[in-house]
């Protein structure tokens, strides 16, 4: 019986190592590919890093390509304006909703996942009274395209923050924190959030992709973030296009590296971590 059963283990771990190579394979190969042409020289074929020199010379970038500075900038504010209205509506309302109102749990779900199921070019149609309002208050700004995003990263950043919802017992923790003297605002600050922050950055780090990846919306309301910016290059420039998508898919992969180090924490590292234990006795 030991003998089938680490016979079953070797083929299991055989089967995951082939599984990983093909997914690996499947996803590297674009990206040598991109890196292969950023660092070819289309005159003489031959091998040079001029168009990475060229990327990292923000300077040269300012002068030379005006719109892909303009497009960086924009989708930068983009994901931390989209980011921070997104956690300041959705944490807590899921919270009051899990607390107070049970019942409305699905109704909740229903209205974030609802995005899921309407295309974007749809979006746009239906937005478009409401941006023509705001363009008309507030002027045109490419930052005004969070309220859309914000719409778009709903169901993603909603099954995120359910998972770390269900994760803990919110109602003991808010209940204890409340029978101390605390207000609903040290709640949330104090004690809801240090223990959802694993969720929090996977629904930040989710929203943030989206709005850098984000294309239809940005160009058919005729605003200039980076992946508009990278599109209008690779008519002039398509190395410099390229060697910029491939930077931000690196960015992206880097980003979530670092948060799944952030995230790993113990849980006794939270502020309030000492509400979910016991105290220890100490003998006189």
């Amino acid at each position: 019986m030991t003998g089938r059963r680490a016979a079953v283990r070797r083929k299991q771990a055989w089967l995951r190592r082939a599984v990983l190579s093909v997914v690996l394979v499947f996803f590297l190969t674009p990206l040598l590919g991109m890196l292969e042409f950023t660092t070819r020289d289309l005159a003489t074929g031959e091998r040079t890093a001029a168009t990475w020199r060229t990327l990292v010379d923000f300077e040269t970038i300012s002068q030379e390509y005006p719109a892909l500075k303009e497009g960086f900038v924009a989708s930068i504010g983009l994901a931390i304006v989209t980011v921070v209205v997104m956690l300041a509506l959705l944490v807590p309302t899921m919270t009051w909703v899990r607390l107070r109102l049970p019942g409305l749990t699905r109704t909740v779900e229903f209205i974030c996942l609802l995005p899921l199921t309407v295309p974007a070019i749809v979006l746009v149609v239906g937005l478009t009274p409401v941006y023509a309002w705001v363009s008309y208050l507030l002027g045109e700004s490419t930052l005004w395209l969070a309220l859309a995003y914000v719409v778009l990263v709903l169901p993603y950043a909603y099954r995120a923050l359910d998972a770390g919802l269900r994760a803990i017992d919110v109602r003991t923790l808010s209940e204890a924190a409340r029978s101390l003297g605390a207000g609903w605002p040290t709640v949330m600050w104090r004690i809801v959030l240090p223990n959802l922050r694993s969720a929090v950055l996977s629904a930040s780090f989710l929203s943030v992709a989206l709005v850098l990846g984000e294309f239809t919306i940005a160009n058919l309301f005729n605003r200039k973030n980076l992946q508009v910016a990278m599109f209008e290059l690779g008519k002039s420039d398509a190395q410099i296009s390229v060697a910029v998508g491939l930077a931000a898919l690196v960015f992206a992969f880097a980003v979530l590296f670092a948060m799944s180090f952030v995230g790993s924490g113990r849980a006794g590292t939270s502020p309030f971590a000492r509400l979910r234990r016991p105290r220890k006795e100490t003998t006189p």
